[in-house]
């Protein structure tokens, strides 16, 4: 970072300025020209707040030199990070990691069922929502504590790892029990207090992008994870908000090399989410997959017209699979497989 002062700032105001600066524990170096004076910090400059600089009526100009994330930063941590998730390595090098499930969970069986028909079709993990945030007070809210049993009892009998978003930061204990991956979803991206929490646990966490979130915003979610000591990060794009209203959400996938160029952290493209649309899935799938994803989260259903939430989005267990087989030709051309 660098800052300027402007000329004629008196030397005390100087002074208690670098005193101020250093007692945020960076290093200031000092140029004094002949009309300004300019500091160069080096440092943890994340500790320095822009904005109350700024409003220091002797400071001139401030520059931002390096992003104000650092545990995410590619430049201080050059190797891809490569995230467990019992057993199923995400990023890297490594497979591009199919994910499925229903949006809700809907019961014991159907829950054992689909997670059959997902293991079979090539998929390594089972996703699905025990607390669902939805729009409508009245619109179905999930099973709760009893659907992520429900998961959990597909875990043991198929061996896939269990993905759900968790709501609130009091509800951890029971995530740390039962599921394996820790969805934050879009609404609870900023969520402050819940990803202050889940700097806390080891759990591997899945953060999605928010409805109408910057990138760097996004990025500073996870730093906020990553700060709290669990690094344990995988990024999910999702979708933002914008005019147009032919899909649900805008599907950006310009943030894989993006996010690959600036972070060492794995990216998920939620396909199903990003669209709103069945008929869409298919076709982003496979262009993530060539964009360098490392995995996608597909909402699968035996019957989604019948399915208690997200049913217009939501791919049979045979068009999965069919995702998954057309998938895999696609990775082996840019050198992965699925």
């Amino acid at each position: 970072m660098i800052i300027s002062l402007k000329k004629n700032t008196p030397e005390a105001e100087v002074q208690s300025f670098i005193k101020s600066l250093e007692g945020l524990g960076v290093e200031v170096n000092r140029i004094h020209g002949t009309d300004y004076d300019v500091f160069g910090l080096v440092g943890d400059t994340t500790r320095v707040d822009e904005k109350t600089i700024r409003a220091n009526p002797y400071v001139d100009e401030v520059t931002r030199i390096a992003a104000p994330y650092k545990k995410a930063n590619r430049l201080f941590h050059p190797q891809d990070t490569v995230v467990d998730v019992a057993g199923v390595k995400i990023g890297g090098k490594e497979k591009v990691v199919m994910i499925g499930g229903p949006c809700s969970i809907e019961g014991e069986e159907l829950t054992l069922d689909i997670a059959e028909k997902v293991k079979a079709a090539g998929g390594r993990m089972l996703r699905g929502g025990a607390y669902k945030p939805r729009t409508s007070p009245y619109a179905f809210q999930g099973l709760g504590t009893e659907g992520l049993k429900y998961m959990a009892e597909a875990r043991e009998k198929t061996g896939l790892p269990v993905v759900s978003e968790m709501m609130s930061a009091d509800k951890l204990p029971e995530f740390e029990e039962y599921v394996d991956l820790i969805q934050v979803g879009a609404r609870n991206m900023q969520n402050f207090d819940l990803l202050k929490t889940l700097g806390k646990t080891k759990k591997p966490v899945l953060l999605k992008r928010g409805l109408s979130n910057t990138i760097e915003e996004w990025i500073m979610a996870a730093e906020y994870i990553m700060a709290g000591g669990n690094e344990n990060v995988i990024m999910c794009e999702r979708g933002i908000r914008t005019f147009e209203r032919y899909t649900r959400n805008t599907l950006d996938l310009s943030v894989i090399p993006i996010l690959k160029n600036k972070t060492h952290l794995p990216i998920v493209i939620d396909p199903s989410h990003g669209t709103g649309d069945s008929k869409l899935v298919e076709a982003m799938s496979l262009a993530a997959i060539a964009a360098g994803a490392d995995g996608l989260i597909i909402e699968v259903h035996q019957c989604p017209k019948k399915a208690w939430s997200d049913g217009a989005q939501s791919l049979t267990p045979e068009a999965f699979a069919q995702v998954v087989e057309k998938g895999r030709k696609i990775a082996q051309v840019v050198g992965r497989d699925i």
